[in-house]
């Protein structure tokens, strides 16, 4: 006598897979949002905010950490985004948002490689004085 594998539950989201239809009605829309909104930012938030400080170190250095703040948001975003499709077993909304976390935290590297990039280095102490 063999057992009837479970039967899914309907109130278990993670007993049943999303229907492939739902996943993608999903995936897609969040992946042109996403994606856009890192485009719009580093366009209209990072690069206006460059312009406005019209050469001014401290307003580029205010523009830059807020930048890399807020693509540490959208990465939290992203992941929080992509284990709600892991929970609720949707492959495909799950496979694009790791998709957009891999574009995101590029995205973020780069920006914090240009912030140390573009600060000057520190003085170098050539002898050993109290104003060193």
């Amino acid at each position: 006598m063999t057992d009837a594998p479970p039967t899914p539950q309907p109130w278990r989201p993670w007993s049943r897979r999303t229907s492939p239809g739902a996943d993608l009605a999903l995936a897609i829309p969040l992946f042109l949002l996403e994606t856009g909104w890192l485009g719009l930012d580093r366009v209209y938030g990072y690069g206006l905010e460059v312009r406005a400080a019209q050469g001014e170190q401290t307003g580029i250095d205010a523009a830059a950490l807020a930048h890399i703040g807020r693509l540490r948001v959208l990465l939290i975003a992203v992941l929080v985004m992509a284990l709600l499709g892991a929970f609720f077993r949707a492959r495909r909304t799950v496979i694009v948002h790791l998709l957009v976390a891999l574009l995101t935290g590029g995205s973020l590297m780069a920006a914090q490689h240009e912030r140390d990039e573009s600060r000057p280095p520190p003085p170098v102490c050539v002898r050993r004085s109290a104003d060193c």
